[in-house]
């Protein structure tokens, strides 16, 4: 996770949190966290990286759609993240 851009940490959490979704589903759901568009250029590329890096699988849904899902590294990754920050933040106090 060290090696992350803070874009590619919120990629992972969407698709962590979302049912295969397709790579549009996933900009959608970033454009209304960002509250400004995502363009294709910047969302496939670091999609990608992180199937590269062993985090995040890509199927195919048809020839021209994708879909995403965590790897099991992938939601170790997240697991490790979370935890990480909540020795730093406890918002039940």
């Amino acid at each position: 996770m060290h090696d992350l851009t803070g874009f590619q940490r919120d990629l992972l959490a969407v698709v962590a949190g979302l049912d295969e979704p397709h790579g549009l589903a996933v900009k959608a759901e970033l454009e209304e966290y960002y509250e400004s568009e995502i363009h294709h250029g910047r969302l496939y590329p670091n999609l990608d990286s992180l199937v590269d890096k062993g985090l995040v699988d890509k199927g195919e849904l048809d020839q021209r759609t994708n879909y995403y899902t965590l790897t099991r590294r992938g939601r170790r990754e997240l697991t490790a993240r979370r935890e990480w920050e909540q020795q730093y933040v406890d918002l039940n106090e």
